[in-house]
């Protein structure tokens, strides 16, 4: 049985996988970016995929907090 961390997001840059991840710690849930682009130094790296992880406990409130403000996004547009 594997208790890590489990992937609810794969998006295109570290900055919208730590909004993704403020978003989930104003709602009480405890999530962190996994990417491999050098520490920032190589965001080219990036194409490859940033992660949003959380706790195996939060995965269904994380995928739906998720779902919900993409669903909200084009609210924006008018």
């Amino acid at each position: 049985m594997n208790d890590g961390p489990v992937t609810v997001a794969v998006v295109g840059s570290r900055t919208e996988a730590e909004l993704i991840v403020g978003l989930l710690s104003s709602n009480g849930v405890s999530g962190f970016v996994a990417t491999d682009d050098a520490g920032g130094q190589e965001p080219q790296l990036q194409l490859q995929g940033v992660r949003v992880l959380v706790a195996p406990a939060d995965v269904s409130v994380a995928r739906r907090l998720i779902a919900a403000a993409d669903g909200s996004a084009g609210s924006l547009d008018g």
